[in-house]
């Protein structure tokens, strides 16, 4: 695989002197689901100004079951989006779909296990229970248990986004986000799960990254480096600071969003390591290297789910991030 050339620094620094983002520059920011907790960094730079700071006027668009805010960025209406993880990035130069992500607000893949309590001693004792994955999840993540833990299909069953099986049945693992099947199993259920985080058992790709075309890094890289810089500055506030407009935008965008569910979400990501461990101790949240990346590129290919000569360089640019940004800003 050739290794991407990257825009060097001295040159988004030039752009940035020659053609500085315009006071209030508008920008979009899609999500790929409904107001949450998980985006609290990104409603946080639009709450304390962050954005405005650096002369963007961001207006977050809220994702959902009948919203396709990665198509509409395609289509030109959208001029970042949140995306999934890696293998999104990979689909994309597999499909030569000029998309990019040039941060990653998640370190960790927040997707989880969960079992009931002291069923399973270890990742690899799941294997004795039959488990609840869902299409996506077994065309993806599962197929990476298969081959580096010994999982079979066969212990596979479909999960329907029910937990009452699971709930009823100790012979049952269930997938689940770290931040909502737990909290529903323990409201529902009366019991807290134990949980296994599929990151923590070798699952390293990256998540919730930032999207965009490839033609606004060409255009605008001013306004790139404004938007990452901002979003970066913005989870280190919401995490570690005064939250409680970030909260506020989050809830009016989606009324179902409660304080305790908000309040569960934040410690979970904070004790998990999902946006603050790893490379981004050393380089600062949204970092992204060549290495993680490869690491995850070789685990899928090994696990069939993508193809050994696709060359996703194209797909990641690592030139806005891991520059420390924002970690002054950590208490």
């Amino acid at each position: 695989m050739t290794t991407q050339t990257l825009a060097p620094l001295a040159l988004i620094g030039a752009a940035l002197a020659a053609a500085p983002a315009a006071a209030q520059t508008a920008v979009s920011f899609g999500t790929n689901w409904l107001a949450q907790a998980e985006h609290g960094g990104f409603y946080q730079a639009v709450a304390d100004g962050t954005y405005a700071a650096c002369g963007l006027n961001v207006t977050i668009l809220p994702g959902g079951p009948q919203v396709n805010n990665r198509a509409l960025m395609l289509a030109g209406r959208v001029d970042f989006h949140m995306g999934g993880n890696l293998l999104e990035a990979f689909s994309a130069a597999a499909e030569g779909v000029p998309i990019v992500a040039v941060a990653a607000a998640f370190q960790k893949e927040p997707q989880v296990l969960l079992t009931h309590p002291g069923v399973a001693s270890s990742f690899e004792d799941l294997k004795k229970l039959r488990l609840l994955i869902g299409d996506q999840g077994f065309a993806s993540y599962y197929q990476w248990m298969i081959a580096a833990y010994g999982f079979t299909p066969e212990q596979r069953e479909v999960y329907t986004f029910n937990p009452a099986p699971f709930l009823a049945d100790k012979g049952l693992a269930m997938q689940g986000y770290l931040s909502s099947e737990p909290y529903v199993v323990e409201k529902e259920g009366g019991f807290t799960p134990d949980v296994w985080l599929i990151a923590d058992a070798g699952y390293s790709t990256y998540s919730t990254l930032i999207e965009t075309m490839q033609s606004t890094i060409d255009r605008r890289p001013e306004v790139v480096k404004c938007f990452v810089d901002g979003s970066i500055k913005g989870w280190y506030n919401y995490l570690y600071g005064d939250n409680t407009a970030a909260n506020e935008l989050i809830k009016k965008d989606n009324p179902e969003m409660t304080d305790d569910k908000i309040a569960f979400a934040i410690e979970k990501m904070k004790s998990e390591g999902i946006v603050d461990s790893g490379d981004a101790l050393e380089l600062g949240i949204g970092a992204m290297t060549e290495a993680k990346v490869k690491d995850f590129f070789d685990k899928m290919v090994a696990a069939g789910v993508v193809p050994a000569d696709l060359d996703w360089s194209k797909a990641v640019n690592f030139s806005f991030v891991n520059q420390k940004v924002g970690m002054d800003l950590k208490k």
